[in-house]
């Protein structure tokens, strides 16, 4: 399916629901250090529930060792500053979708890394800042997974 990469997630219950989202889907999700929490953390285990167990989830040191694991797979970052609309990219299974901590987002040298048909935002009314992680993730999951006929799916 499709991997789903946070780098350096800093609130537990988003991160909570990412995994219970990859579990559902059948997205492998990445985790990029330094986390803002534990991987034990009470809140981070209620909002996965039970399916912690069925997610798939790699702890990567950093971002370096993330995209060494990565490796020529396209990558796409979910970013407010990006150009293009998530809705205007066509997804293939193995692709990646990279979201950024909570309160910053991506840092400018990861963005600039990517041609900018790869940096996609998420529409929004004017003058809205952002929408929360895990809801971005889903929107993002759910779009990629519904133009490949949600394969695997029930």
């Amino acid at each position: 399916m499709f991997e789903i990469v946070l780098y350096q997630p800093e609130i537990p219950p988003n991160t909570g629901n990412v995994m219970r989202l990859a579990a559902n889907t059948g997205c492998r999700l990445h985790l990029v250090r330094p986390l803002g929490f534990s991987l034990e953390d009470k809140h981070l285990r209620r909002a996965g529930l039970d399916y912690r167990e069925y997610a798939e989830v790699l702890v990567h040191d950093d971002w370096a060792a993330a995209l060494t694991c990565l490796v020529g797979r396209p990558l796409y970052a979910l970013t407010t500053r990006g150009r293009y609309s998530l809705f205007e990219t066509r997804f293939w299974p193995g692709d990646v979708l990279l979201f950024g901590p909570e309160t910053r987002g991506l840092p400018e040298d990861i963005l600039a890394s990517l041609p900018p048909t790869q940096r996609l935002r998420l529409p929004m009314r004017p003058g809205s800042r952002s929408l929360n992680l895990s809801n971005a993730v889903a929107v993002a999951v759910y779009e990629a997974w519904r133009q490949n006929g949600f394969a695997g799916g029930g």
